[in-house]
């Protein structure tokens, strides 16, 4: 029995036995169709003999002929009773069946992706505990001019900063998950918060050349830390995306009811089929063995529950001549500085 069980755990197996039982399911309702068609015509043909023993068709030719017709008309009545029944559980089995269908799969992909998430933020936890052990370790062992260890705890610090906003992304994907975090929405200058968000990044982020174009006065109604969470995260996305060295453009425009929030990267692109699944939980295109950049598949995820708690909406289009552009929508709020 264990062997049989092993045997049946992977995805196509467990797939594969599903349907065995289902088409069993649908072979054993039309052999009970069968069966009782057959039986249905042996009741009639016990009637029919049951009248000739009564009534003489030479004697009562029409009495006959009425008990004959009436003997046929309740085997059609049967007949039918038996279609509509044996049709209706049909349905019932075939509902069920792909109901359970979708379910088990789903299941099954939100089990890949909870596997590739553990194994991606295992990586993303020992990385950076493992560099700023290192560096500590180096600092507490060594004795090294003031430069090296300032290098030494920029780094550290850097680390210690990819760490806490992985928890807090965990955290806060959990919090969304169960509805438990309530946003704290007041009225700030959007635009102030975006110029400062550029410059946290830009000393934070050497990898790439950051461009900042934002007009002023853009006021919002909203929760501060939580949209410093969703621009960072785009940020990041556009960075561990994009060549080193290349541009990432963050740009605000804006009408009188709505503004638009641009980030721009010069990467590889997402495929069209691919453009909605990215802001899935757990999501990333490709898998954990073959994929190069470091993530965890929450931060869009995350982006996006932000933006829709805002009243906004987040999509993302191709840039020209290669790479991605996520752009936000949301309700502007007007003060009377406008």
């Amino acid at each position: 029995m264990n062997r049989f069980i092993n045997k049946i755990q992977g995805p196509r197996a467990i797939t594969l036995f599903y349907f065995f039982l289902l088409l069993y399911t649908i072979a054993a309702l039309i052999w009970w169709g069968i069966l009782l068609h057959n039986q249905s015509g042996e009741l009639s043909s016990a009637e029919i003999k049951n009248l000739e023993l009564k009534i003489d068709s030479l004697q009562k030719p029409v009495e006959y002929q009425l008990g004959l017709e009436q003997i046929h008309r309740k085997e059609e009545l049967r007949t039918w009773m038996y279609l509509g029944e044996g049709a209706t559980f049909l349905l019932v089995i075939l509902l069920g069946a792909a109901y359970v269908y979708r379910a088990v799969r789903k299941q099954i992909r939100l089990s890949n992706q909870q596997h590739n998430f553990m194994m991606a933020v295992t990586h993303e936890l020992k990385s950076p505990i493992t560099v700023a052990r290192l560096n500590l370790e180096t600092l507490l062992k060594r004795k090294l001019d003031e430069d090296t260890q300032r290098n030494l705890l920029e780094k550290t610090l850097r680390e210690t900063n990819r760490l806490n906003h992985l928890c807090n992304n965990m955290l806060l994907a959990s919090q969304f998950e169960s509805r438990q975090y309530h946003l704290v929405k007041e009225v700030f200058d959007f635009s102030r918060m975006l110029l400062q968000c550029v410059e946290e990044i830009k000393t934070r982020t050497s990898t790439h050349v950051i461009k900042g174009e934002i007009i002023p006065d853009v006021w919002v109604k909203g929760d501060q830390l939580m949209l410093q969470i969703a621009v960072n995260n785009l940020v990041e996305n556009a960075a561990k995306y994009s060549p080193k060295g290349s541009e990432i453009h963050i740009r605000l425009s804006s009408d009188i009811h709505k503004l638009l929030l641009q980030i721009a990267d010069a990467g590889g692109g997402i495929p069209d089929d691919e453009k909605e699944k990215v802001f899935i939980r757990f999501y990333r295109i490709g898998n954990e063995n073959t994929r190069k950049t470091k993530g965890t598949g929450l931060g869009l995820f995350l982006t996006k529950k932000i933006v829709e708690q805002h009243e906004g909406e987040i999509k993302v289009t191709d840039n020209v001549p290669k790479g991605s552009i996520f752009e936000i929508i949301m309700p502007r709020f007007m003060t009377d500085k406008l």
